[in-house]
């Protein structure tokens, strides 16, 4: 009876963990499909995504309902207790990442077919690579138990802010620079800032990965890189 009643909380363990799996498939998709869509102008590629929200809503639902009756009939503890706690974090932020590529999404009509400077393209393309290789490597590096790499993922969101940083001093150049571009570049703007957010979601799931792997908190410390607030020219 204790051998059955070990699998079974094993495998709801493991329900729990590929779910996890499946969420962060899912965001590293909606991430790469929502920029593919902005910087192509595919208005379809932007609806699937949209779409794809409602799909990421329903995972997170699903691993919440399994987490809150595993806890109620397993009454795990120590380190069972973190796996399942620290799951229901990490599917949030997985959430918020497929929240955050849709709004993305969402702002490809608007942009429209309004030609974007060529470096901008490249700016924000570079960004959202780095973004979605976070996003991409969280999860598998989580699944592998490698809390050395999940350390080194976090602190790589300075890249992020980095990125951010310069593509919003861009976008104020090219609006300065000719009127016309205000509006495209405002949402591109809002597009970029959601890239970054994207990035701060990655590094609370790396956070929530390292101590669920140790038991131990990574250092809180970690400085921001984000210096958009002294990059509005002075009036």
């Amino acid at each position: 009876m204790a051998e059955h009643t070990v699998a079974a909380f094993d495998e709801d363990l493991g329900q729990i963990s590929r779910l996890i799996s499946d969420m962060g498939d899912l965001a590293g998709t909606m991430v790469g499909g929502a920029t593919k869509a902005l910087l192509n102008s595919d208005n379809a590629l932007a609806q699937r995504v949209v779409s794809d929200d409602a799909i990421m809503d329903a995972r997170q639902r699903e691993l919440d309902d399994r987490a809150i009756t595993l806890i109620a009939k397993r009454q795990p503890m120590a380190d069972d207790l973190r796996h399942v706690v620290g799951s229901i974090r990490m599917a949030g932020d997985l959430e918020r990442i497929g929240d955050l590529a849709k709004n993305i999404a969402k702002r490809v009509g608007s942009v429209g077919l309004t030609a974007t400077p060529r470096d901008l393209s490249h700016s924000i393309d570079s960004m959202a690579q780095l973004v979605l290789i976070q996003v991409q490597g969280v999860v598998e590096e989580y699944a592998a138990g490698d809390a050395a790499a999940l350390a080194k993922l976090r602190n790589d969101d300075e890249r992020i802010d980095v990125k951010y940083t310069s593509v919003f001093r861009e976008l104020l150049t090219y609006m300065m620079e000719d009127p016309r571009n205000i509006t495209a570049c405002t949402h591109l703007l809002f597009c970029a800032k959601n890239l970054e957010r994207i990035g701060d979601h990655v590094t609370n799931i790396a956070e929530n990965a390292y101590y669920v792997l140790t038991g131990t908190q990574l250092p809180a410390n970690r400085p921001k890189q984000d210096e958009t607030a002294m990059s509005v020219p002075a009036a």
